[in-house]
């Protein structure tokens, strides 16, 4: 029997504040988080944190479409992430077409990206602002205030949790924990293109197989991404990972 909607949603928020654990992992941990407000809410989803110059750098996003356009948008500091990361106020509901005046940079490279409607929400807590998340829409179809209050609601959860395990594991600043989550992000990225190129597959399917493995071994994204690179693990040991991988995820509500 499928799960319903509010178990689903009760099973998000318990796995979002369960960061007090010997082997978190940032990376795999915000990737939970787009890729459940992805599933939410049908859109695609980015999620950005800030060094301590307050530059954003972008951390998660659940196709790789949007990661392309999310890089473009920190790049050309221009975009509803960063206008929403210095205001701390919600983006909704944003028109394209209709604001290219708004941000005349990031609009054209968005359009051409297939996005027709954007929304960004602050993650932050009381004063304190670590970064943004940005949800992209093909269709024209606006987020209704439940839709925006559940995605808010996740952001607020993962903010606490990323907080929380910044003052368990005493950080002094989240530049720290940043970093780290930075080196992870390289040594992933650099995993996908090789395995993009050994079997011929997108960088969303590159990332799929390494997700997989991780999850099915209790390993870091970060550590199975070095043995990609460095020969120790075979697309073929990826692959035979995936189907026990994908009987473990969480289904859409």
């Amino acid at each position: 029997m499928p799960e319903s909607r509010e178990q689903w949603l009760a099973e998000t928020f318990v796995e979002l504040s369960d960061t007090l654990v010997a082997d978190f992992d940032l990376i795999d941990f915000l990737h939970v988080l787009v890729e459940r407000c992805s599933q939410l809410l049908s859109v695609e989803v980015g999620l950005v944190l800030a060094d301590e110059q307050g530059t954003l750098q972008n951390l998660a996003s659940s196709t790789e479409r949007m990661h392309v356009v999310e890089l473009f948008e920190i790049q050309s500091e221009d975009g509803p992430c960063l206008e929403c990361y210095g205001s701390g106020q919600q983006i909704l509901n944003e028109r394209l077409n209709a604001g290219a005046a708004r941000w005349p940079r990031f609009t054209p490279s968005a359009l051409e990206a297939g996005f027709t409607i954007v929304h960004a929400l602050p993650l932050h807590l009381r004063n304190e602002r670590i970064g943004a998340m940005n949800l992209f829409g093909a269709q024209t179809v606006p987020l209704e205030p439940h839709e925006v209050h559940l995605a808010q609601a996740l952001a607020d959860v993962a903010t606490i949790g990323i907080l929380q395990e910044r003052s368990v594991r005493h950080l002094s600043d989240l530049s720290t924990q940043l970093q780290a989550a930075l080196q992870s992000r390289i040594a992933i990225e650099q995993a996908k293109g090789v395995l993009a190129e050994r079997q011929r597959a997108s960088m969303d399917e590159a990332f799929a197989l390494l997700r997989g493995y991780a999850r099915s071994h209790n390993l870091r994204l970060a550590h199975v991404a070095a043995s990609v690179i460095d020969g120790t693990v075979s697309a073929k040991q990826l692959r035979e990972a995936r189907p026990a991988a994908a009987q473990g995820a969480r289904r859409s509500p």
